[in-house]
């Protein structure tokens, strides 16, 4: 007789586990520390965080299994192959890059925030982001989930007293509910018509469906994929991230802007390439029709905010990031019409690894200026480049990374990566709908680069840079100027798939 007891390999799990045990490392120590010495939780989050993706690299050697069904290995819960090792460096680096920047703005806030609460949530989020590109199954995909989601309500609306940090948690919070409603009632209709959780054997028993059932099945494709939509921003599901962003500490804000985003798109790929390759013609024409809404609705909306008076930046960015989120739906829809679809998925990768490193590096600059100019509005980097050289070169760099103009080539080609995509999948009408958006970007990331260059009305007092800031701000930028250099570092997966 076999056992049915499973040996867990340690290794594998050990990234997301790190994080978790630091997390309640972090959640301990918070009630025998006096308040003049919690700001040492800080540096314990971001050491465990570092040591979380160091961990990484013992498992470059090859693909790693564990929590497997007995006699099947390729029926696995947990699975730590190429794909899950890059998604879980940019979850884990995009935190860390976070919590270099609240290790500053939690020492700069006004309202005291309770760090002990605020290192212990970032950290159990940032466990759950790391283990869910991991999930094979669409339990522990869920929960994963919802590890990494329900921290970050709390993030969100951290600030005491403070209305807009309330209503931001509050919108967060009743959209994301929603989307895990939808999710599971449809994991629910796809269990009760495979009689299996694991998303390889979804993919071979869905195909066989009695007829009776199979519309119920369809059901329980088509919610699943609504419920991750919501994560990911897609419109018409983004009514809550301009509010979220600007309520939110802005370190949270850009925790959610590239992790937040990366578990959403995570998901979506799983259940689409893996579990659903076999309902291809519903859900690729259906991402397609969203990629398209998403990339417009998001890029009309960051460039209406010129029509506001003194318009936040941390708003701008957040439409930024709903245009951004179109350009990453192109190659999932586009992997709905491709031969290989596994390989299409390469696009989305190497882009998101882009934009997480370029995003974060515009926030950690944003919030450089919003130690002095606290409303954060575009007008405020008005002279900057007079006020602090460095930082408005950089962020200018950022911004034209991010609109996909040299010296930002690592920008520029991740677009060419993903319309080649869209045009290999022939998809043609959505890689003009790409271009057409392309152009709409570049007037509002230009005219942001330009303010940074002109004379300053006044000259607002300058303040010490602190070492953690310059440190997330030296990271991204370098980063961003390796991969613009050596593009292929992150294009590469283009061409050899991450499956």
């Amino acid at each position: 007789m076999s056992s049915l007891v499973q040996s867990v390999d340690w290794l594998a799990i050990a990234p997301p586990t790190l994080a978790a045990v630091a997390g309640l490392v972090v959640l301990v120590a918070d009630l025998f520390l006096g308040e003049e010495r919690k700001a040492v939780l800080g540096w314990v989050a971001v050491a465990g965080l570092a040591a979380s993706a160091l961990m990484l690299l013992p498992l470059l050697d090859g693909d790693r299994a564990t929590f497997c069904l007995t006699g099947q290995a390729h029926a696995c819960s947990y699975v730590a192959d190429r794909f899950t090792l890059v998604v879980q460096l940019l979850a884990l680096g995009g935190a860390l890059l976070a919590a270099l920047l609240s290790v500053t703005a939690l020492k700069d806030a006004d309202k005291r925030l309770p760090e002990g609460e605020y290192w212990f949530l970032l950290l159990s989020s940032a466990a759950g982001a790391a283990l869910l590109p991991a999930a094979r199954d669409l339990a522990t995909l869920v929960v994963a989930l919802e590890v990494a989601s329900l921290p970050a309500f709390a993030l969100v609306g951290i600030r005491r007293g403070d209305r807009k940090s309330s209503e931001a948690a509050l919108k967060f919070f009743l959209s994301s509910v929603t989307a895990t409603a939808v999710s599971l009632m449809g994991v629910s209709f796809v269990y009760a018509t495979t009689g299996t959780l694991h998303l390889t054997r979804i993919a071979s028993r869905v195909q066989h469906v009695d007829g009776q059932f199979h519309t119920l099945a369809q059901t329980g494709v088509v919610l699943t994929l609504v419920g991750f939509a919501f994560k990911t921003a897609a419109v018409p599901f983004h009514f809550w991230v301009p509010d979220t962003y600007v309520g939110a500490p802005l370190p949270v804000a850009a925790y959610l802007s590239v992790v937040g985003k990366a578990v959403g798109f995570c998901g979506l790929i799983l259940v689409t390439v893996i579990a659903f390759p076999s309902y291809a013609d519903v859900w690729g024409p259906a991402l397609a029709a969203l990629a398209a809404l998403t990339m417009t609705v998001g890029n009309v909306g960051a460039l209406r905010q010129r029509a506001t008076r003194a318009y936040s930046a941390v708003r701008l960015l957040a439409w930024s990031s709903v245009g951004q989120a179109g350009y990453l739906l192109v190659p999932i829809a586009s992997a709905g019409y491709s031969r290989d679809p596994r390989q299409a998925i390469g696009s989305t990768v190497a882009y998101a690894l882009m934009y997480a490193a370029v995003n974060l590096g515009a926030f950690a600059v944003a919030a450089l200026v919003a130690r002095t100019s606290p409303l954060n509005r575009v007008g405020d980097y008005r002279g900057l480049y007079a006020r602090n050289p460095l930082c408005a070169l950089v962020l200018a760099f950022f911004l034209l990374c991010l609109a996909g103009l040299p010296p930002g080539v690592i920008g520029l080609f991740a677009k060419v990566t993903v319309f080649s995509a869209a045009v290999d999948a022939g998809l043609g009408w959505l890689a003009v709908v790409m271009a057409v958006n392309v152009v709409i970007a570049l007037f509002y990331y230009l005219q942001w680069t330009a303010l940074l260059f002109r004379a300053p009305e006044d000259r607002p007092a300058t303040r010490r840079v602190p070492a953690p800031l310059t440190a997330a701000i030296a990271l991204t930028a370098v980063l961003g100027v390796v991969l613009s250099g050596a593009p292929q570092l992150v294009l590469r997966f283009t061409q050899t798939g991450l499956f």
